[in-house]
């Protein structure tokens, strides 16, 4: 009982110090602990229950606000606090770009512990809201419910949801109304399946029994307006699915690719699943500079098309090419900074382990008549080798866009084998990119960092380093 007590203190009249990892803020307890809270702003002066304490910090949530912080705004979504999507919501957005320009300072700093160069100003998101060009929904039979929901004796009537999972619970989605986005008709199109399900007695999918037919939806757009719907079915039901696409069909002509996959295993990622195209075509197109990338239901594609654009102007601007350059694209996915960067180099290597991406990267450059681009499949760390640049060429430039978990250890050893007069490196990451870079420093000096925010009223930013050989 006595841990209990410990667990769930108040502390009153706290400030909020700072933006902290993941989108949580930060203050101090008035033992010197750190305080994790959701849902405040730097600058509030909160009542902070806890319920949860570790050695070195709590977690707990604001139960009653003194004073709020001048950096505030009232959210735009209906569902904020709840879905837990876009944290930084009630924040100004240039405060928003203030902490993440900030944030890639002290990771390269404490983590990097390396001689930088003054930073560029982070480069903001025009568009603040309906940016993303993928949204994916799930369906459930028993969505989650409001404190007054579960104390109601009323008839709750239909459990039934199509929308986000509630953060750390995996078997609760949240009914989402208007998602702030992703640009029409994503909404409508979200909330017609939704409808029409619930009209003809479609069943949603229960996590916990793994039963019903309708499991996800995924929809994703373009600049260009194209659209692709894919909706995840648990049971092999042919009736019932052909009545929500011939729906879904009539009702929105305007769809390109409409997909859908028969998923009856445990988990609902499609990427081991078999795509069956039903209407349209398998594929949407979305235009850069007039080159065209097709995007299909597997593909990667920066989440943010606009801000993909400004992302590769930037790492072509570091790359500083002159068209005499043999350029390395690492990590490159389907290709698109290749395409991006080869009309101003001699020739292009991208590699990259996914093999369904590469043959998206072949085939783009087909369409865009690109010749000067090759691409290879395989796991960076084994490719990446003396015989591969035997064969391909001794790179001038290599670019490298990695995961969030960073470069592995030997693809680092191999750059500095290599020895590249310059080296552009992209990152979802700063703390991972701090690490690598720490780790070329005794050959590369970094002479420009440029933060980007793909996602704006989150936690999450981008980074371009340029590194030059000592």
């Amino acid at each position: 009982m006595g841990r209990k007590n410990t667990d769930k203190v108040v502390f009153h009249q706290i400030q909020v110090l700072d933006a902290g990892a993941k989108g949580v803020s930060v203050a101090k307890a008035p033992d010197g602990k750190v305080i994790f809270i959701p849902n405040v702003v730097p600058g509030d002066v909160v009542d902070v229950q806890t319920f949860k304490k570790r050695k070195a910090y709590y977690e707990g949530k604001a139960v009653k606000f003194h004073e709020l912080s001048d950096y505030r705004v009232d959210p735009i979504c209906e569902h904020f606090g709840v879905c837990g999507g876009c944290k930084w919501q009630n924040m100004k957005y240039s405060q928003q770009l203030a902490f993440k320009q900030n944030e890639v300072k002290n990771h390269l700093q404490r983590i990097g512990k390396i001689e930088l160069p003054e930073f560029e100003d982070i480069l903001g998101s025009e568009k603040q809201f309906f940016y993303r060009n993928k949204m994916e929904f799930s369906f459930s039979n028993s969505r989650w419910l409001t404190e007054k929901e579960i104390g109601s004796t009323e008839d709750l009537g239909n459990r039934n949801a199509l929308g986000f999972h509630i953060p750390k619970m995996w078997d609760k989605i949240l009914d989402i109304n208007k998602c702030h986005l992703q640009e029409d008709p994503s909404n409508a199109i979200r909330n017609e399946i939704r409808a029409f399900a619930n009209e003809h007695n479609l069943a949603f999918f229960n996590p916990r029994e793994h039963s019903g037919l309708l499991r996800t939806v995924m929809i994703r757009t373009v600049s260009t307006g194209e659209i692709m719907v894919l909706i995840q079915f648990f049971e092999d039901d042919k009736e019932n699915r052909e009545l929500i696409l011939n729906h879904l069909h009539e009702k929105f002509p305007q769809i390109t690719s409409l997909q859908y996959v028969v998923n009856g295993k445990q988990n609902d990622t499609i990427y081991d699943q078999d795509v069956i195209l039903y209407k349209g075509r398998d594929y949407i197109l979305e235009e850069m500079e007039g080159l065209k990338f097709s995007i299909n239901a597997k593909s990667f594609y920066q989440t943010n098309s606009d801000q993909a654009y400004e992302l590769y102007k930037i790492t072509r601007d570091f790359a500083d090419l002159t068209g005499n350059e043999t350029v390395y694209d690492l990590y490159t996915g389907t290709g698109t900074i290749a395409q991006f960067v080869s009309k101003k180099a001699k020739k292009v290597i991208g590699v990259e382990s996914v093999p369904e991406a590469i043959l998206d990267a072949k085939a783009n450059a087909e369409r865009n008549n690109i010749t000067n681009c090759e691409f290879f499949v395989g796991d960076m760390k084994v490719v990446f080798n003396e015989a591969f640049i035997a064969q391909h060429g001794k790179p001038d430039v290599i670019i490298t866009d990695p995961p969030r978990d960073g470069m592995h250890k030997d693809v680092v050893e191999q750059i500095l084998k290599i020895a590249p007069k310059r080296v552009v490196y992209v990152s979802c990451n700063s703390a991972t990119q701090a690490r690598d870079l720490a780790l070329m420093d005794g050959k590369y000096k970094v002479t420009r960092v440029r933060p980007v925010d793909m996602f704006p009223q989150t936690h999450h930013v981008e980074n371009v380093v340029l590194l030059e050989l000592r």
